[in-house]
């Protein structure tokens, strides 16, 4: 893989996840990852759109989403802005708690940090960033190293 960058601008609908997940999977796949890999990829962007589109923009039609997916030789890198109020990691409630066991929803940023290997939540006044980081295994790369 050599770097490469794409960007899309995105309406605050949940037909626009759909195109993000579908996206990501063939992202995910151009860049070698086997099918577990895109599927978990796919997931990811997936759960990080719906979150920007529904808790993000509030399904505004004035407010847009970005994502973004960069390709390096080491990582698969994807980032997904939304340009709500922000995000408070910090009142993200345990979806592994006994009192959320059973609810429908919250699981999605648990999800996200499951099946990316780094996941970063950037909130600011202007949006939430979701940068999110799965590094390619058994590349051309990580053979020569392993082998020196």
């Amino acid at each position: 893989m050599s770097g490469n960058r794409v960007s899309y601008t995105l309406d605050s609908t949940l037909e626009t996840v759909n195109n993000a997940e579908e996206t990501a999977g063939r992202m995910a796949a151009e860049a070698g990852f086997d099918e577990e890999d895109v599927m978990k990829i796919s997931m990811a962007v997936r759960e990080a759109a719906v979150n920007a589109v529904m808790h993000g923009n509030a399904y505004s039609s004035a407010k847009k989403v970005t994502l973004e997916f960069e390709r390096t030789d080491r990582d698969l890198v994807i980032t997904i802005r939304d340009q709500g109020p922000g995000l408070d990691a910090s009142n993200i409630p345990d979806p592994l708690a006994p009192e959320n066991l059973m609810k429908t929803s919250g699981r999605g940023i648990f999800l996200i940090r499951s099946f990316m290997d780094v996941v970063e939540i950037h909130p600011s006044q202007s949006g939430t960033e979701f940068k999110m980081i799965k590094h390619v295994r058994g590349s051309a790369t990580d053979a020569k190293e392993a082998s020196q």
